[in-house]
Formats: C-alpha cells, structure tokens, sequence
C-alpha cells in the first residue's frame, strides 16, 4: 500500500513536471495609446508608474490640444493625476508626454525642455513629432491600444 507523504507528492510533481519546457522570462509590453488630432494620429509608449496607471484609468479621453509656449502643446485633463510617478530624470526629449504638476495637464513636447522638479513623464511618442507641429487648437482624442 502506497502511502502519500511529502516526499511521494514531491516526487510525483517533479516527475510530471521533468518533461514540460521552461517558460522564459519575458518583458512586459509597454502600454501604449493613440492621440489623434487634426487628422495627424501618433502613439506614445507609455512608463509604468502610479501617475501612468491613473492617467490610463481615465481612458479614452476627449480634450483639447492646444499650442503653449514654443515648445510644447498642452492638453487639461478633468481631474488631477495620483503624483506618485514623481521622479528625477535628465534625458529630456523632444516626444516626452509629460504630467505637469502645477495646472495638472498633459504636456507634449515637441521641442527641447528642461526638467524642474514640476513634471511626471508618462511616456514618449513612438516614431516621428511632426503631428504636434501643427498649429492651432483642436480636439483631441486620447485611447488606450495596448
């Protein structure tokens, strides 16, 4: 009579288990979301942080994309983000989607910035900047694709 002790269960796991392929390890997918405005469509990749998570929790989204300063386009957002994404970084990039502290909005950059201890980066755009060159005010649509 076969009696089941530790050992015989651990025996008979390793045993079925001897033949399966390890899984590797893989990275997570960044999340990404599609911005469209004025009929020019880009994607951001997105960082994993709280802001990040709170930001996508408020998708899709409906704003206004606006023209501000020479460098960047801002966007309001209807509540504040959670700002515990907060971090130091000193790789500023023209393509850097940015949570602004102060007014709580979106800034996209499309230009050269400087980092001031006011801004969370939630992610940067996927390929080419040219859709924030266009001038003017329109409406934005901001949803989640991955």
């Amino acid at each position: 009579m076969l009696t089941m002790t530790r050992r015989n269960v651990i025996a008979a796991a390793a045993t079925l288990l001897a033949g399966r392929p390890i899984l590797a390890q893989t990275e997570p997918t960044p999340m990404r979301v599609r911005c469209t405005f004025a009929n020019q469509e880009f994607t951001v990749a997105l960082q994993d942080s709280a802001t990040t998570r709170d930001f996508v929790s408020m998708l899709p989204l409906d704003l206004t994309i606006s023209d501000f300063s020479t460098n960047e386009k801002i966007a309001h957002l209807p509540r504040r983000l959670d700002e515990g994404g907060l971090v130091d970084y000193t790789d500023e990039a023209p393509g850097d989607l940015c949570y602004f502290r102060g007014w709580g909005n979106l800034a996209f950059f499309h230009d050269s910035y400087s980092y001031r201890g006011d801004l969370i980066r939630l992610g940067r755009i996927e390929g080419r900047i040219d859709p924030l060159l266009v001038n003017g005010e329109f409406p934005l649509r901001i949803e989640l694709i991955s």
